[in-house]
């Protein structure tokens, strides 16, 4: 499949686009509002065709699907865009800047028949798989989850309000997806937060869901302590922990460790690029119309528990779902 991925986002740069040639794809065509930016980056990638405008590579007509990884609050707009041209879409996390916006977005690529997939990239690594069938075993009574790194640059887009940032929307979102995956819906949500860098928007936060009998999840992200990557569940008749569970390096081996009763394991994984089994997923939804995993079903339930938690915070007081 021939792939167009709009702006040079590290996370396409670095990532993304080696994993679709990875996957047996290619990617025909990068752009940017700087020109020059995406020549240059498109000569280190291989990459033939360069654009100064993002409609520009859009009008390509070789491009199959797109790749789009610009900041939240454009998801939107330039998902809907190349819908417009007949493109299948991968949008990076989160889908959407809420979930009404999300439910828009899923209407809009329903009613053109192109694929909208989001790209929650560790929901394709085997272990977190694993992980899934071992917790079905577990008697969930909590569920704990964190992701945190050093953010030094005032300057990045992460930090903009108006392109809808802070660390709720960047990494705070996993450890939500990460709870509905392990343990559904939540009926309450309680969080709060605080601006640590004086930057208009979260750059510290936790949140509680609170779950039928009494089974709750405690999420934390944040931008400003050194990098913490975990999920654990604790239950009556064991545990489960991944470290390092939502970004792990494809060159290195990962680990899953669990009691169940008596039992005690530690299953270890091959190196593996999760980035590029989401491709092969992503392409395999395309050809057999099929929905995808993460699609935007999913990012609906999740934007939901994202708006929520934001309102708690605002609020400052718990709130029934």
């Amino acid at each position: 499949m021939k792939f167009g991925v709009i702006s040079t986002a590290s996370i396409g740069t670095n990532a993304v686009i080696p994993a679709i040639k990875e996957a047996g794809h290619e990617v025909t065509a990068l752009a940017s509002r700087n020109e020059s930016r995406a020549a240059t980056v498109a000569e280190q990638l291989d990459i033939q065709h360069t654009y100064g405008t993002y409609e520009g590579l859009l009008e390509d007509d070789e491009i199959e699907a797109v790749y789009n990884p610009l900041p939240n609050a454009l998801h939107a707009e330039w998902t809907k865009r190349a819908a417009d041209h007949g493109l299948h879409v991968l949008c990076e996390k989160p889908l959407a800047v809420n979930a009404a916006e999300a439910r828009e977005m899923s209407a809009y690529c329903d009613e053109r028949g192109v694929t909208l997939m989001e790209a929650f990239m560790y929901r394709y690594h085997p272990r977190t798989q694993r992980a899934v069938e071992i917790a079905r075993k577990l008697d969930i009574r909590s569920f704990e989850a964190s992701l945190r790194f050093s953010l030094d640059d005032q300057e990045d887009v992460r930090l903009d309000p108006n392109l809808a940032g802070g660390c709720l929307m960047d990494v705070g979102c996993y450890t939500v997806n990460a709870a509905r995956l392990f343990l559904g819906e939540p009926q309450r949500v309680y969080a709060t937060a605080t601006d640590t860098m004086n930057s208009g928007v979260e750059t510290e936060l936790t949140a509680i869901l609170e779950y039928e009998d009494g089974v709750t999840a405690t999420l934390s992200s944040g931008f400003t302590t050194a990098g913490a990557e975990r999920y654990r569940i604790e239950a009556t008749n064991g545990w489960l922990e991944a470290r390092d569970a939502f970004v792990p390096s494809k060159d290195d081996e990962t680990e899953l460790t669990y009691r169940i009763d008596d039992r005690h394991d530690v299953e270890r994984f091959d190196p593996t690029n999760q980035y590029a089994l989401e491709i092969d997923h992503f392409v395999e939804s395309i050809e057999t119309g099929r929905p995808p995993m993460t699609d935007a079903t999913t990012a609906i339930r999740t934007m939901q528990i994202i708006d929520a938690i934001d309102e708690s915070v605002r609020e400052r007081k718990p709130l029934s779902l």
